[in-house]
């Protein structure tokens, strides 16, 4: 949102700080173009709008050459959740053999203080398939809520000894992969502009979580034929879906079938409810068409210098 207010002699140092802080250029925000991936990402017809809380967009040269005058509030960190496996897939396409929607996901990092984006930095994505389920973790089911249905006699006794391992939900440490699948995750660089792209599939859902994707960013490593290596990770977030899209994706197959009990953004304990700067992300699609594919876009403040690994 932009701030059209200036600074001004009557205020103090303090208050012109906090105001400076709280500006937003929307020319620095990144563009989405009609440039996909496939022909799900074809431009349509008027017909495409974008989700409620999305504004116009400049074009990547614009916005690269304003972006030095821009800032942006500190994007939230978040919890890692039990599911994060490092920089396993150096990819841009982390679809695989995954039915969904097709998601066009665009994600610009600067520098929080500086606004200057940062380049060469190592940007995963991860998250669960239309049904809920991670890749490496297919054996515990619809995220940490699913598996096996228990069969027996449910116990009578009252409980003892103290519980182990994450709650279902995801909220938990982290546990150790249970197989060798890695659809939906990967790992690329940022551009000359902080900018990378990603093609997937809209996400589905699980007990006890809202529609969401996993995001980290690493900086001060290296780039080798093995992978990144070395540096630190200075952002731990999730990035989020408003409830508009998510209702058209699940009258759309796969999504239809996932009979789980979805929880709501509002209704999420994660969720920080604090909008872009929370991560939430701005949607254009044809809320007509849906299926045709949704292109999704966020700028990401972080602090290089700090570490912040959820």
């Amino acid at each position: 949102m932009t701030d059209t207010h200036t600074p001004t002699d009557a205020q103090s140092p303090e208050e012109r700080r906090k105001l400076a802080r709280r500006t937003v250029l929307a020319a620095s925000s990144v563009a989405v173009t009609a440039v996909g991936v496939g022909s799900a990402f074809a431009a349509t017809d008027g017909a495409t709008v974008p989700a409620a809380g999305a504004r116009a967009e400049a074009s990547p040269s614009s916005s690269a050459s304003a972006s030095e005058g821009a800032c942006y509030t500190l994007t939230s960190e978040l919890v890692e959740g039990p599911y994060y496996i490092d920089a396993d897939k150096l990819r841009q396409d982390v679809t695989e053999d995954q039915e969904g929607i097709p998601l066009h996901l665009t994600l610009k990092v600067i520098d929080a203080e500086t606004c200057r984006p940062l380049r060469n930095a190592a940007v995963d994505i991860w998250h669960c398939n239309a049904s809920g389920v991670y890749s490496g973790y297919e054996a515990v089911g619809s995220g940490g809520g699913g598996g096996t249905p228990p069969t027996g006699t449910p116990p009578t006794d009252a409980p003892t000894g103290t519980p182990t391992g994450p709650p279902p939900g995801g909220g938990g440490g982290h546990q150790e992969p249970t197989d060798d699948t890695r659809y939906l995750r990967g790992t690329w660089h940022t551009d000359r502009h902080g900018q990378v792209t990603f093609k997937t599939v809209f996400p589905g859902w699980y007990q006890g979580r809202c529609v969401h994707i996993h995001v980290k960013v690493h900086v001060d490593g290296e780039w080798t034929d093995a992978g990144y290596e070395g540096g630190h990770t200075c952002h731990t977030g999730q990035l989020f879906f408003d409830e508009k899209s998510v209702l058209l994706s699940a009258e759309v197959e796969p999504y239809a079938s996932n009979t789980t009990t979805r929880t709501t953004l509002d209704g999420d304990s994660i969720y920080p409810d604090n909008g872009h700067a929370g991560g939430l992300l701005y949607l254009r699609y044809d809320r007509h068409h849906i299926a045709r594919g949704v292109r999704g876009h966020l700028t990401l403040g972080v602090e290089p210098d700090e570490t912040s690994n959820g």
